[in-house]
């Protein structure tokens, strides 16, 4: 019995001196059930005792996690959240210092322009004394910082096609790379719902919703791609939900399978079609024929105004309420008496209903 249980354990084949090959064991090994592997190492010769078994045990688990970590952290969507975050910091540092140079400037120059284009400027020049150099020097710290942005931009916009492309092609490089920061992972992103993704950017905003100060907001990083701005604010809510829930489906693509669907973007344009045809009226129709939403909308309304007019008539009936008001006389001879049917008409403006 002892050697079957020996056989079974997890370091029955290790050397206890390789820490790769006991981290190997400790990650693929398996027992049919629990055994006293404390006792089952002293026996064995895994260890002299059992305080060195559960220390080896530690540096083994701790050993494993750290390869674990470092695994997940050198993944392509985790360097690409690293550049982008480096994107923002390069790009707000070089601004909030280009203010500084230009105030600073200012005092020493008659004809400085603000912000990073004039620390540009302001760098090409040949300082005349130990002040003036601290100025032009900061200047040029200005413009290397900008230069690091275009280059991380640059990186983004070539590597991420490769690491997420339905993503890329569909949000763009940069905005794709924003939700992927933001969700913490393409993984963590293609298990978010699509209500989630339409709003990750606005967690001020959604959090003062919930706590009753604000209304619910509509959208949130995904506001910059030209499928949201470029619509009329009448239809953002409908063409943030319809561009998030396809991101959604592109980046759970992206994460299962890895390779480009053009499907997903062809559903995408015609969706768009949809909602930003709301916008032409009649005159604007490429067709004589107006879209078939609209007709569904038109026969919603026609149903909504009879149902109210029944309703209005059926109070006036009961005597709940006063005459409904239409244009137009209904009675069919014209002169306001009582017609087969009267009751179900509804007697409109200066037609007089005769006393019963």
């Amino acid at each position: 019995m002892t050697h079957d249980r020996d056989t079974e354990s997890w370091f029955a084949s290790v050397d206890s001196r390789d820490t790769t090959e006991v981290v190997s064991a400790v990650e693929h090994e398996t027992a049919a059930e629990p055994e006293s592997w404390p006792e089952i190492a002293v026996e064995s010769g895994f260890a002299e005792s059992q305080a060195e078994y559960y220390d080896r045990l530690h540096e083994t688990t701790v050993s494993a996690t750290s390869e674990q970590v470092q695994s997940a952290e050198r993944a392509d969507d985790q360097q690409i959240i690293h550049c982008v975050r480096a994107f923002d910091d390069c790009e707000r540092t070089a601004n909030e210092v280009a203010e500084r140079v230009g105030e600073w400037a200012g005092s020493l120059f008659d004809d400085v322009d603000t912000g990073v284009e004039g620390a540009r400027t302001l760098g090409r020049r040949d300082p005349e004394g130990p002040l003036e150099r601290r100025v032009i020097d900061l200047a040029r710290t200005v413009s290397g910082l900008d230069d690091q942005r275009d280059e991380l931009r640059a990186y983004i916009e070539t590597h991420l096609p490769t690491v997420a492309p339905n993503l890329a092609e569909m949000a763009g490089p940069l905005l794709a790379a924003r939700l992927i920061a933001l969700a913490g992972g393409l993984k963590s992103l293609a298990r978010n719902p699509a209500g989630t993704v339409q709003v990750l950017g606005a967690e001020d905003a959604l959090f003062a919703h919930l706590s009753g100060n604000a209304p619910s907001p509509k959208h949130g990083v995904i506001f910059t791609h030209e499928i949201v701005r470029g619509t009329r604010p009448e239809d953002r809510g409908s063409a943030a939900r319809a561009f998030a829930g396809k991101l959604v489906i592109a980046a759970r693509v992206d994460h299962y399978r890895g390779s480009y669907d053009p499907g997903i973007h062809e559903d995408l344009h015609d969706r768009m079609e949809t909602i930003r045809a709301r916008e032409m009226t009649a005159d604007e129709w490429p067709s004589s024929r107006p879209p078939a939403s609209w007709l569904r909308r038109r026969l919603q309304s026609r149903h909504a105004r009879r149902s109210r007019s029944r309703r209005a008539n059926g109070r006036w009936m009961a005597g709940l309420g006063s005459p409904p008001v239409e244009t137009g006389c209904h009675d069919r001879a014209g002169d306001g008496h009582r017609t087969p049917g009267w009751r179900n008409r509804v007697v409109s403006r200066g037609c007089r209903r005769d006393d019963r």
